[in-house]
């Protein structure tokens, strides 16, 4: 028998997002977007900037990378207010 078990606490699934985002997740959400956008930012005008065509690539490749990883967490953050407004937990 686990520790959580024993003080009759259900075990943690931690393979499923919490249903509900606290201030303190939003807050490293936006974090997380505010990283991915100067990275985008960075990388983009590095590339502009590049004579090397190598480099040039890895920059853009970066920069690419990065607007996927924006994009996801927007995505899965665009799920969770739909999942939680279908389910009413938006306050009108």
């Amino acid at each position: 028998m686990n520790m959580q078990q024993q003080n009759g606490q259900a075990p943690m699934n931690f393979a499923q997002p919490p249903a509900i985002l606290s201030t303190k997740d939003l807050l490293y959400i936006e974090d997380m977007l505010s990283w991915n956008l100067e990275i985008i930012k960075k990388a983009h005008a590095y590339a502009s900037m590049c004579q090397d065509q190598d480099v040039m690539q890895a920059m853009n490749r970066t920069c690419q990378l990065h607007i996927r990883h924006y994009q996801s967490i927007l995505n899965h953050l665009g799920k969770h207010v739909q999942t939680t407004a279908m389910a009413g937990g938006m306050a009108k």
